[in-house]
C-alpha cells in the first residue's frame, strides 16, 4: 500500500490545530481502512517559528497519536521554506506527499482522488480551486488578475492553484534538485515534469484563527514569484526606455519648428509635467532593477533555506 505524507506548515496555529488534528487523523484512519494508504502512514506539522503554543501542541499531539510528527525551524523562515522543510524531511520516509494549510480550507474530501491519480501513474497531482465565489470582489480580481499577468510574463503556473497538490517520490527528488533560495513552489512544480493531472475542489472558509497572509504579504508573495520566474519586467524597461528616447526626439524636433516658427510659448505645467513623469519612471525602473539585483545577491551568498531544531516522527 502507498505511504502518504500529509504536510502542513504551521506558524502561529494553536487554535485551529486540535481540530485539524482530528479531521485528519480521521481521514488517514478512513483511508487506511480503505487500502488507500498504509499504516506508517504520518502527519507532519511543520512549525515554522510560531510564537504561540504551536510546537507545544505537536509535541503532546504526537505522544498521544501515532501518526502525528513535527519538524520544528530554529527560526521563523516563511511559508514556502517551512513547506519545502517538510517536504525534504518527508522524501525519504513515504512514496507520497500531499501539502496544505494548517485551517484545512482546502476540501480533504479530495484526498482520496489525488492518491488514486498518483497510483494511476502520476508524479504531482494539483489541487485546482473550481470557482472562487466565497472570495471577496477585491481578492478574486487581484487574483485572477495575477494568474493572468504570470501566464502574460510566460510562467508556467497553474490557474487557481495554490499549495495543495500531492508529489510523488520522484518528484520530491527532482525538487530537491533545486537550490534556489528565493522559492516560489507554485512555478518550480510545474518545471520539474513528469506526469501531473488535477483535482477540482471547492474551497471553504477558516474555521478559526485568523489568515497568516494579509494584503502586504500576498503583495510580497506576488512580487518574488513574478521576479523569481521572469526577466520580462527587465525588457518592459528597456522598451519603455527606447519608447521614452523616441516621444523625446518628437518633442524635440516639434519644439525647433515652434521656436523657428515664432510660435513657441513658455510651458511651465508642460515641463513639469514632464520631469515628474520620466523621474518617476526613471525611479521605478530603478526599483525593479533592485529587485533582481536583490535576488542575486540573495542567491550568491548560498544560506540554508532552513534549519531544522527538532523532528518528531514515530515508526512504530
Amino acid at each position: 500500500m502507498t505511504v502518504v505524507y500529509f504536510v502542513i506548515p504551521c506558524y502561529n496555529e494553536e487554535e485551529v490545530l486540535p481540530e485539524t488534528i482530528r479531521r485528519l487523523t480521521e481521514k488517514l484512519t478512513v483511508m487506511i481502512e480503505d487500502g488507500l494508504a498504509d499504516d506508517s502512514s504520518r502527519m507532519l506539522f511543520v512549525d515554522d517559528g510560531s510564537k504561540d503554543r504551536t510546537w507545544e501542541l505537536i509535541e503532546q499531539f504526537s505522544s498521544e497519536n501515532k501518526y502525528v510528527g513535527g519538524v520544528k525551524l530554529s527560526r521563523n523562515r516563511g511559508h514556502q521554506n517551512a513547506l519545502l522543510a517538510g517536504l525534504m524531511t518527508a522524501k525519504g520516509k513515504c512514496d507520497c506527499a500531499i501539502s496544505l494549510d494548517a485551517d484545512l480550507q482546502d476540501d480533504i474530501g479530495v484526498i482520496d482522488e489525488f492518491v488514486r491519480k498518483y497510483e494511476d501513474g502520476c508524479e504531482v497531482v494539483y489541487g485546482v480551486r473550481s470557482s472562487r465565489d466565497k472570495d471577496t470582489a477585491f481578492k478574486r480580481g487581484t487574483a485572477q488578475g495575477y494568474y493572468k499577468f504570470m501566464a502574460a510574463l510566460g510562467v508556467d503556473i497553474v490557474y487557481n492553484h495554490a499549495d495543495y497538490r500531492l508529489m510523488g517520490k520522484r518528484a520530491l527528488d527532482a525538487l530537491a534538485e533545486y537550490k534556489e533560495v528565493n522559492l516560489f513552489l507554485r512555478g518550480i512544480v510545474p518545471l520539474i515534469g513528469f506526469r501531473s493531472d488535477y483535482v477540482y475542489y471547492e474551497r471553504s472558509e477558516r474555521f478559526a484563527g485568523e489568515s497568516k497572509y494579509p494584503l502586504k504579504k500576498m503583495l510580497k508573495f506576488a512580487v518574488d514569484g513574478i521576479t523569481s520566474f521572469s526577466v520580462k519586467p527587465l525588457k518592459i524597461i528597456s522598451n519603455v526606455g527606447i519608447i521614452s528616447c523616441l516621444l523625446s526626439v518628437i518633442f524635440f524636433v516639434y519644439a525647433l519648428i515652434s521656436f523657428f516658427s515664432g510660435s513657441s510659448v513658455a510651458g511651465w505645467a508642460s515641463i513639469m509635467c514632464s520631469i515628474w513623469f520620466l523621474g518617476g519612471m526613471q525611479m521605478l525602473c530603478i526599483g525593479i532593477v533592485g529587485t533582481y539585483v536583490g535576488k542575486i545577491y540573495s542567491e550568491s551568498k548560498h544560506r540554508p533555506r532552513f534549519i531544522i531544531d527538532q523532528t518528531i516522527i514515530r515508526d512504530e
